[in-house]
């Protein structure tokens, strides 16, 4: 296995990385998938339907656990793919909460609860970016697992019983939570970030 480039902006064959590339692509293609999700959501109230936007939002999640992977495994991270990939799983997640709340199949405090959470902590990526970067963390990581797994759930056209809703609010609760400690913790490593950056060294020895 050949090393990563020590450079992130830096190709393997040690040239530029350029911006349209795989992992760059399967980031946009992710958002080109959010207005067609949209709209099979809404398309009509019937199985075939709701079938396709979750087949839909099942493709562009999918897509958004492999770029990530092919820029980091082939060297091919840009700037652009760090913008635009957060970018696209807020708007793919937004979609999908907003919509089913609009359709009265998921409550809107849910929404708000995750949407504010989302917002907060890219505004707090904007406050202390300039003193450095908040890597990811497995909380984070299974967050956002948990949140896929539970709009899942939600969207496809499971059968009214009590087995299916304890599913779907089991799934939907426990994404809630880790979304709310998630925020907390980033919070919290935020203002360490800002508090350390902003200490003067101490005296060399």
């Amino acid at each position: 296995m050949s090393a990563a480039p020590s450079d992130p902006h830096q190709a393997r064959d040690g040239g530029e990385v350029p911006t349209l590339n795989v992992a760059n692509l399967l980031t946009l293609s992710r958002l080109a998938l959010v207005p067609l999700f949209v709209v099979a959501l809404f398309a009509g109230d019937t199985t075939f339907w709701r079938l396709v936007a979750t087949a839909l939002f099942a493709i562009a999640s999918f897509t958004d656990q492999v770029d990530g992977w092919v820029a980091r495994r082939y060297g091919l991270i840009t700037d652009f793919g760090k913008i635009a990939d957060p970018i696209a799983d807020k708007a793919l997640t937004g979609a999908a909460l907003i919509g089913l709340s609009v359709l009265g199949e998921l409550g809107w405090w849910v929404t708000i609860v995750i949407a504010v959470r989302e917002i907060g902590v890219t505004l707090l990526r904007f406050w202390v970016i300039r003193y450095g970067v908040i890597p990811a963390t497995r909380g984070g990581k299974a967050k956002t697992l948990t949140q896929i797994a539970a709009i899942t759930a939600y969207l496809l056209p499971l059968p009214d019983s009590v087995a299916a809703d304890a599913v779907r609010w089991g799934l939907m609760g426990l994404a809630v939570a880790l979304t709310v400690v998630t925020g907390l913790d980033y919070v919290v490593r935020a203002l360490r970030l800002r508090a350390t950056a902003g200490r003067p060294p101490g005296p060399r020895r």
